[in-house]
């Protein structure tokens, strides 16, 4: 039995389900065997399935994404008129920032 083992972890590496391998082992066995265990090798051995393509790298431009420098910057209130914009610190909107009326408090009406 041990030397079967390893057969059959090739096959699970190789991405074979254990109901594959039960089927592989188990089908159309003769109905009288002198040798159980050479038959089981020798399946193991031959039907092998080939082996699992390779697992391609993700696009440099997917591995570039998953770092914090491509996402956005962070909800904040406006100082002058509470409305939620993004920006990397708190402060001011941009309509309150550049509005005609900037220099005054309150110019920006939400």
């Amino acid at each position: 039995m041990n030397r079967l083992a390893p057969g059959v972890v090739d096959w699970f590496e190789r991405g074979a389900t254990a109901a594959a391998v039960h089927r592989t082992l188990t089908a159309d066995l003769p109905a009288v065997m002198k040798h159980p265990a050479g038959v089981i090798a020798y399946r193991l051995r031959e039907l092998l399935p080939p082996p699992l393509p390779a697992t391609p790298a993700p696009p440099p431009s997917m591995a570039a994404n998953t770092g914090s420098a491509h996402r956005p910057h962070p909800f904040q209130d406006c100082d002058g008129c509470d409305r939620a914009f993004r920006a990397p610190e708190p402060g001011r909107c941009r309509d309150c920032r550049s509005g005609p009326r900037a220099m005054s408090e309150g110019a920006c009406a939400a």
